[in-house]
């Protein structure tokens, strides 16, 4: 059975592409949704991608995919941050929950060293680009993989 993965991404994401390709690189969101739904593919995973700016609307999809189940892969972006409204939308979660970014936040600028998400998730991946999205997404797929039970 298929499973069915939200990869839900915050503000600015929109704008890949054009927005520091120096930091997030050339590719565009539409690029990173084909990249996902390709990997995807390959999992046995029904990747849907989403953006939004808003804070309230990124609450709501996380609010759906606990009341779903469904596994997230969450690029917060500047809510990693400082939304504490978002971390306790995510503490509610009931499937696997990986945070993921593009760059690495930790060699970047200090006030980006910080993530009020990654307590509540399954694990981060960052620094590796879109790549972190896929690697993201194989955690997702070996996470909701039925177990052999112990002989």
């Amino acid at each position: 059975m298929t499973t069915r993965v939200l990869v839900l991404n915050g503000p600015n994401l929109g704008r890949l592409g054009i927005r520091e390709p120096e930091v997030y690189g050339s590719a565009t969101l539409e690029d990173l949704a084909e990249a996902c739904r390709a990997t995807g593919r390959l999992l046995d995973l029904s990747v849907e991608v989403r953006q939004t700016d808003d804070e309230a609307e990124l609450i709501g999809w996380v609010h759906e995919a606990a009341d779903d189940r469904l596994p997230v892969v969450l690029n917060p972006a500047a809510f990693t941050h400082y939304s504490y409204a978002l971390r306790d939308a995510l503490a509610m979660r009931t499937a696997p929950l990986i945070e993921v970014h593009l760059s690495n936040p930790a060699s970047r600028e200090e006030f980006r060293h910080t993530s009020v998400v990654s307590a509540v998730a399954s694990g981060t991946v960052a620094g590796f680009g879109l790549l972190s999205y896929q690697l993201a997404l194989q955690a997702v797929a070996e996470l909701v993989k039925p177990r052999e039970p112990a002989s």
